[in-house]
């Protein structure tokens, strides 16, 4: 009788568990497994006109309104072939493989902060030009964003101002 109880605890188990992972997978068009997929959105985005061609920075605020925390884990540019992510700390820059969108929350991408770094760029843009990239994330899909290149002196925290 126990060896049976085991078998027979064990066989509910293995079934509790099969159709909590059937239920979370559910592809139908209900809201939750849609609500469940975070949607970034992308505001003020922009590159100041770049000094030279051997590199340049991105800017952004990347809002996630959904539930569900991200991550940003790359970035594409026709632009350039290697494209970074860079967190600041203590006035120090340093590449990392990802960075945290949180679950009703933005992450900033701005001057003196965290950033994208544009490397080896395959030509030199002027200010009024656009530039496309990709944005890549570990949940959400893609987006892509234009960035407005501006004035080297450009913040967009003082354009607010105006």
């Amino acid at each position: 009788m126990n060896a049976r109880t085991t078998r027979t605890l064990a066989a509910a188990l293995s079934l509790t568990a099969a159709l909590a992972i059937s239920g979370c997978s559910s592809s139908d068009s209900g809201s939750g497994s849609e609500a469940a997929k975070p949607a970034p959105t992308v505001s003020g985005a922009y590159m100041p006109e770049p000094v030279n061609d051997k590199m340049a920075g991105a800017f952004m605020v990347i809002k996630n309104d959904s539930k569900t925390a991200d991550k940003l884990t790359g970035v594409t540019s026709p632009l350039s072939d290697d494209l970074q992510i860079h967190e600041t700390k203590d006035q120090k820059m340093q590449q990392v493989p990802s960075m945290d969108v949180p679950a009703g929350g933005e992450l900033k991408l701005e001057r003196g902060g965290n950033h994208i770094m544009f490397m080896g760029l395959k030509n030199k843009p002027k200010v009024g030009d656009k530039i496309t990239v990709e944005l890549r994330f570990e949940k959400a899909d893609p987006v892509k964003v234009e960035l407005d290149v501006k004035e080297r002196t450009y913040n967009a925290q003082n354009s607010n101002a105006h």
